[in-house]
Order: structure tokens, then C-alpha cells, then sequence
């Protein structure tokens, strides 16, 4: 078998479903299969695999194993000769893994490491950590108070020596999307099981590194993932962050007093703007438009455009839209072009999955991601 593609889940079952949705298009001509792993969500997450997606395998785990462990348990199963660790809240291109697979790098294929691409968040922006370096403490700094947005002399934790439109060699990759020979990932022994949240695939990366490996961040296929860096920018995600970074430290380097100092100054700065912040990522929807082939007809709470061709499409920049896409009228690698295409800050867009009838999506990279059931 050519790829096993690794989902792990949590109590997400809606955004679960539109990623196997894309990924069952995207598998089509390859020789792999599917593995969700669940860590006990208390949702029907389980319930909509056994009715709508019977033929992919499904681990149900009796409690919550966290993100190394599950992803551990479901490589010891998998079957293909690469594998793809994938986040359920992510939307694949039809042609996104055999993209990666066919491509020709420029790294000898024995020393080829973690294979990642471009992520885009739900509307459309890329999302700088699809390629990281390593996060030392001068690194971690340089990100956590933003001076990678002055000057790429400040550009190391963001691997800013690469556009997003550039293919080449990184130290780190997200966790969200990482394709890899399975022999490798069992050789480095896998996702760290005592890795604290933030750190698990930065850890993966550098350890594969360590082995001589080169990893790839590959621009020439797009990937949406709803939550971004998933948790506002608060106090308690830097918490959570610097955790990370100073078990990261400990395992690899030493514990680091300069960046545990920093981060307290830095969560006393993103409590007095994040009130301000959040205000600023809330638009009032004007219209909406919904692209479909098909005779749909949605309930939504303000006036609504029918288009069926993405020609059609004219844009009011004094106004708030939301434009909707009917994944059987169009494929996802559409879908994300249009995306990326049209990203505007008055712009927001969601799918619709006729199948359970909803609309699912995310308005900003640090949104958790919206589910409207009709």
C-alpha cells in the first residue's frame, strides 16, 4: 500500500466528516486507506463513522490519549508505505497527496525527512506556521512579540528564508499536515507520548532532523485548516506555549530562564490587547452568495445571492459577504483557489455539506471554527 492517511479526533464529528469527505476524493486513484483514531469524544463523532463512513477504519479509544499517543496507536496499524498525520479540521485538494507523492525534490529520497505544505486558514490567508525553524528562546521571543513582522532578520521561527510560494528545506513542520515514510516515523520513535500541547510535532521534526534527515515544506498544493494556531492568543495559550517550548528545552538543549522571564511579560501585553483584538474579527454580514449547481435552497438570515459558476462572481468591497460553496457542485481544490483567490478582510466563506445539511467554516485564523445545521 502506497499511504496510510492518520486522522485523530475530538469531539469535532461535523468538521470530521468534511475532512474525510475530501480526503476519500483526494485517495481516489491511489493505492492507501483511512485511519481515524478517537479519543473518546462525547459527541456522535463514532456514530457518523459507522453510518456514513463504514469502510474507513475507526479506533475508539475508552479515554482521552492526547494527540502523540493516538497518532502513535494508529501508525502500529497503518499499512502504507508513507503516511499522512492529518488534523480533522482540515480540507485536502482532490490532487493534494498524489501531488506530494509524484513530486521530484530536491533532497535524495534516503534522506528525506517530513513533507508539508501551504495551509490556508478559513479564509483563505496562509498561515506562516505551515514552515517553522527551530524554536530557541531567541526564536520563541522574536514570535511571540511579533518582530518577525519588522524584518526577516527576525524571521527564523516562521522559516521566513522561504516565501509561501517557495518549496525548499525547513527545520519544522505543523503538526496539521505531515507526510512521511512510516519506517522513518517508527524509527524516530514517533510522536514524544510526554510532550506538552504545541511542542509534539516540533519535537517530531527536530528529532527527524537529528537522524540526518532534510524535511520539505512543498508550496504547490494547498490544504485548509480551520483553526489555525486553534486557541486566541491569551494568557493561557502562552501558558500552554511556553510549557512547550521549555519541554522542548529540556529534552534538547537546557531549561531557559531568558525565555521563562519573556513570556510573562509578553502574557501581561496580549491581556491588555486581546479585547481589542477580538472586536476587530467580527464583521457584520451584509449578503451572502452560494455557489451551486444544484436546486438548494438555505435558510440564512439575510438576503442571498444564487450564482452557479465562479465567473459570475462580482464583489462590493463597502460590504460584508459570505459566499458559500456547495461541495457537489464544486471540487475542494475549486474551492480553495477561489479561496485564495478572493481572500478579503470583508470576505468570509463556508462549505456546505448537503449530505448532513449544514454549513461549517471559520471566520479567522484564531476562530475555533462555526457549524450552522439546518
Amino acid at each position: 500500500m502506497q499511504l496510510s492517511v492518520i486522522i485523530l479526533n475530538y469531539n469535532v464529528r461535523y468538521f470530521l466528516e468534511q475532512c474525510l469527505l475530501s480526503v476519500q476524493k483526494a485517495l481516489e486513484n491511489l493505492d492507501a486507506e483511512i485511519i481515524v483514531v478517537d479519543n473518546n469524544s462525547s459527541d456522535d463523532s463514532c456514530l457518523m463513522m459507522k453510518q456514513l463512513f463504514p469502510q474507513i477504519t475507526l479506533i475508539e479509544n475508552k479515554e482521552n490519549l492526547g494527540f502523540p499517543k493516538g497518532n502513535n496507536i494508529a501508525v502500529e496499524q497503518a499499512k502504507g508505505e508513507y503516511i499522512c498525520i492529518l488534523n480533522p479540521d482540515t480540507v485536502v485538494a482532490e490532487d493534494t497527496f498524489a501531488k506530494i507523492l509524484n513530486s521530484k525534490f530536491q533532497i535524495p529520497n534516503s534522506q528525506l525527512g517530513i513533507i508539508g505544505c501551504k495551509l490556508i486558514d478559513g479564509t483563505g490567508n496562509f498561515l506562516p506556521e505551515s514552515k517553522r525553524g527551530v524554536p530557541t528562546p531567541w526564536v520563541a521571543f522574536t514570535k511571540i512579540f511579533g518582530l518577525y513582522k519588522i524584518s526577516k532578520l527576525f524571521g527564523k521561527y516562521y522559516a521566513q528564508h522561504l516565501s509561501e510560494d517557495q518549496s525548499g528545506e525547513v527545520d519544522i513542520l505543523v503538526g496539521a499536515f505531515m507526510m512521511m515514510k512510516r519506517d522513518l516515523y517508527i524509527k524516530v520513535g514517533g510522536f514524544d507520548e510526554n510532550c506538552f500541547m504545541y511542542s509534539d510535532d516540533i519535537d517530531l521534526s527536530y528529532m527527524i532532523q537529528k537522524l540526518g534527515n532534510d524535511n520539505f515544506y512543498f508550496h504547490e498544493t494547498s490544504v485548509i485548516h480551520y483553526k489555525g494556531e486553534s486557541t486566541v492568543r491569551d494568557e493561557k495559550y502562552l501558558e500552554r506555549f511556553r510549557d512547550a517550548m521549555q519541554f522542548f528545552y529540556k529534552k534538547h538543549f537546557k531549561k531557559s530562564f531568558f525565555f521563562d522571564n519573556f513570556i510573562q511579560i509578553g502574557s501581561f501585553l496580549f491581556a491588555i490587547f486581546k479585547q481589542k483584538r477580538a472586536q476587530k474579527l467580527n464583521n457584520e454580514i451584509d449578503k451572502y452568495i452560494v455557489f451551486s449547481k444544484n436546486k438548494i435552497q438555505l435558510n440564512l438570515n439575510k438576503p442571498i445571492e444564487y450564482l452557479t459558476d465562479f465567473e459570475q462572481f462580482k464583489f462590493n468591497k463597502n460590504s460584508n459577504i459570505e459566499i458559500v460553496f456547495d461541495t457537489n457542485s464544486f471540487s475542494f481544490a475549486e474551492i480553495i483557489r477561489f479561496m485564495e483567490k478572493h481572500k478579503s478582510k470583508n470576505i468570509t466563506f463556508k462549505n456546505y455539506i448537503s449530505q448532513s445539511n449544514y454549513l461549517i467554516g471559520s471566520n479567522n485564523s484564531t476562530d475555533r471554527g462555526e457549524v450552522l445545521i439546518f
